[in-house]
């Protein structure tokens, strides 16, 4: 009974920690923003007047997944994962 229990609680904290070590990552996001947003976005995602791309601080997963799936300017964005376009926004929601 022992073993079993045992068992148990250690599938239960790998499943914990793996989602945990899921959860939005801003270092990743940062990463994913600089080699995919920043280019057209500013390093600061306060948009580039010059070149028509708008400020995307502060934008939800959702709001960035609606932009790729419409845009035709973002179709090179559509290989992105949820996870990655989940961790942009998180780190897009830290820049004040």
């Amino acid at each position: 009974m022992k073993k079993v229990l045992s068992g148990i609680a250690v599938v239960a904290m790998l499943c914990l920690v793996g989602s945990v070590s899921r959860a939005q990552d801003t270092t990743n996001g940062e990463k994913g923003f600089k080699a995919k947003c920043a280019g057209c976005h500013g390093a600061d995602a306060a948009g580039k007047p010059a070149m028509k791309s708008p400020s995307i601080k502060g934008k939800t997963a959702e709001d960035i997944n609606k932009v790729i799936a419409s845009s035709p300017k973002h179709a090179g964005l559509k290989s992105l994962t949820a996870d990655e376009v989940k961790d942009i926004a998180a780190y897009l929601g830290t820049l004040k």
